[in-house]
Order: C-alpha cells, then sequence, then structure tokens
C-alpha cells in the first residue's frame, strides 16, 4: 500500500519512530504529540484551545491585552471544555505581567508561555516556584542560552515564516543555529509549518516538537469569522507579506498577514503622516504615534467581525497549505500521519 493511503494504525514503524522521536517534547507537555498550537490573538481562545488538547495535541490561550479578570475567565472556560493540558502566552511587556502570572497560578495552569521580549529572571523564577513550567521564546541562540541560565524550563524558536509579529531570520536557519546547541532542555519550532514531514524532518535535527499557528485557524472549532477562514483558503504563500516601513525615523514592527486594502492604505498613511511632518504640521513623537496606531483594533475587526479588506488578516506563509475547514482532531491526524509515514 502507497505509504501516502496508509493511516497510523497501519503505519506501526512509522509512529513508532515518531513516538521516540518526539518522546522528550510530549513528557514535557502531558500530550499525546508533542504539538503546540500557536498563541493567536482573538483565535487562540477557550474553543479552539480545549480542541487541540482533547485531539492530543497542546493548546495555548493567547492572553494578549486581556486584563487579569478576563483571563482568568477564559481559563476557567476552558478547563470547562477540556481535562488535558493547555498553556497561557503571556506578554512580557504586559503592564499587568505579574498579575496575569498570579491568576495563571491561582488556576494551576501547567505551563506558561513568555513571548513578546525577555522575560526576567524573577519571572521565570516565580512561575517555577508556582509550580508550572516556563516556555519562552528565544529569536537567536545568544538568548536561548541566556533564557536558559535563567531557568526556562523549554524553548521555542520562531522563524520570519510564521504570522504575526515576525523576527528577521528564516525557521530552517534558526533550527541550524540553535538545535544543536541548546539541549538541556526542550526546544519546539514555529514558522511556516503545516505537515508532518516538516514537524519529522525538525524532530530529526534535535527539536522535542513544533508549534503550529496558520494550520489551525480554518478549523471548526475556531471561532474566526468565516469570511476570515475563507481568506485563508484562497490565499497563497505569497499572499502572506510583511507589513512595509517606508522611512526608518517612523519604525514599523514586522507583522506578516496577508495582503489586502489596509495594507496598501497603511503605505499610503505614512507616506501621509511623514509628509505632514516634514511640513511641520506633527512633531515627530506625534507623527510616529499615528503611524503605530494606524492597526489599533484591525486584528479583531479581521477575526471577530469579518472585515478581511481592512483588517489585519495575520496568517503565516504555511496559508498556501490551508485547503478547507477541518476538526482539529482531524488536523493532527493528518500531522500524525505524514511525520509517521516520513519516518518509514
Amino acid at each position: 500500500m502507497p505509504l501516502e493511503k496508509m493511516t497510523v494504525t497501519e503505519n506501526t514503524e512509522g509512529l513508532q519512530k515518531l513516538s521516540e522521536a518526539w518522546s522528550r517534547g510530549c513528557e514535557f507537555l502531558g500530550t499525546e504529540y508533542a504539538i503546540l498550537g500557536g498563541a493567536m490573538s482573538w483565535v487562540s481562545e477557550r474553543n479552539l484551545v480545549a480542541a487541540i488538547s482533547n485531539a492530543g495535541g497542546f493548546g495555548v490561550i493567547a492572553c494578549g491585552a486581556m486584563t487579569p479578570d478576563l483571563l482568568d475567565a477564559e481559563i476557567k472556560a476552558t478547563q470547562d471544555l477540556t481535562k488535558k493540558p493547555f498553556g497561557v502566552n503571556l506578554i512580557t511587556m504586559h503592564p499587568d505581567l505579574e498579575a496575569l502570572v498570579d491568576v495563571c497560578l491561582q488556576n494551576n495552569v501547567g505551563h506558561v508561555v513568555l513571548a513578546g521580549g525577555l522575560p526576567d529572571r524573577s519571572t521565570i523564577t516565580r512561575i517555577k516556584e508556582g509550580g508550572a513550567k516556563t516556555i519562552c521564546f528565544a529569536p537567536i541562540l545568544a538568548l536561548a542560552k541566556k533564557l536558559v541560565r535563567s531557568g526556562a524550563e523549554a524553548i521555542v524558536i520562531e522563524g520570519m515564516e510564521a504570522g504575526g509579529h515576525i523576527g528577521p531570520v528564516s525557521t530552517s536557519v534558526l533550527a541550524q543555529e540553535i538545535l544543536p546547541h541548546i539541549t538541556d532542555v526542550p526546544v519546539f519550532v514555529a514558522g511556516g509549518i503545516a505537515r508532518g514531514e516538516a514537524i519529522a524532518n525538525y524532530l530529526r535535527m534535535g527539536a522535542a516538537g513544533c508549534q503550529l499557528g496558520t494550520r489551525f485557524v480554518c478549523a471548526n472549532e475556531c471561532v474566526a469569522h468565516p469570511d476570515f477562514k475563507k481568506a485563508f483558503i484562497r490565499a497563497s504563500a505569497r499572499d502572506a507579506v510583511t507589513t512595509v516601513q517606508i522611512d526608518p525615523q517612523f519604525p514599523v514592527i514586522p507583522v506578516r498577514a496577508l495582503n489586502n486594502e489596509g495594507g496598501r492604505k497603511f503605505i499610503e498613511t505614512q507616506h501621509e503622516v511623514i509628509a505632514k511632518y516634514k511640513a511641520g504640521d506633527l512633531d515627530l513623537e506625534a507623527a510616529q504615534l499615528e503611524i503605530e496606531h494606524f492597526w489599533a483594533g484591525a486584528l479583531r475587526r479581521a477575526v471577530i467581525d469579518g472585515d478581511v479588506e481592512f483588517g489585519s488578516v495575520m496568517a503565516g506563509q504555511s496559508v498556501g497549505m490551508v485547503k478547507k475547514e477541518q476538526p482539529c482532531e482531524e488536523i493532527l491526524q493528518d500531522l500524525v500521519n505524514e511525520a509517521a509515514n516520513s519516518f518509514t
């Protein structure tokens, strides 16, 4: 029987090799599969997170800009939907970070993911002493080593192919740079991954597992607006582009999203604001803030309201491999099949 037609249960040899390859990641996460759901604001909420965990993966709540009370309610609601392990992603620059950590610990969250900046050693220590495991993002090898020395118990490396806020280096380069040198803790690879063969390849390189975000947006359980999902299904890899910065004096944080009228309007807005600044109608700080605030609320408008023309449709380059809506269980089963078959 051709490998592509095998199921996991039929390909017992491949499944056994896969099980061995990601055993460290599964043990750390407490899951059947070492596959994390990427934390996507407005997308990675109770329904999707619980569905990923119930299907054998590891769902992660995207705290984003939530207040401690909102996060508390979201964690409790997720716990009502699953008894399996899941994590919470906290942005280190959040002004209420310490209170958010307390909420996670009070709710016995097993894993806290710290992203969006370099966390303090004291924050990592508080999480560990509170009984949770700490996962941190590392964009380069030096910071990965520093985070491990600071007590991080696992690392995620995410390449520029990912959706949302991104760094400048590709996933394949980061994996080659970091995986051979960080062996004390599990390392999970993210960015541009949508098939099991890619997962298997990173496992062979030394990864403990992988994180996928874009692949789960079109899960049946995902609450994203139908038009948001349709935009993903129609898109190709080249449609997922990074925000354009017109002038280095007016910095733009790189974000990968589907190219749309909003993206084109953002370029026009930058030109208009910079012209006002040069004409003396705006001071530098006001001009920078006007550019920075252009996308305020744009992600929610796209995900929840379905404004895929002017909202921010954050997507990774793997969006071209998202072809239909599927239950989370089916998505994970496909990934495991592909990974197991590539081990034979």
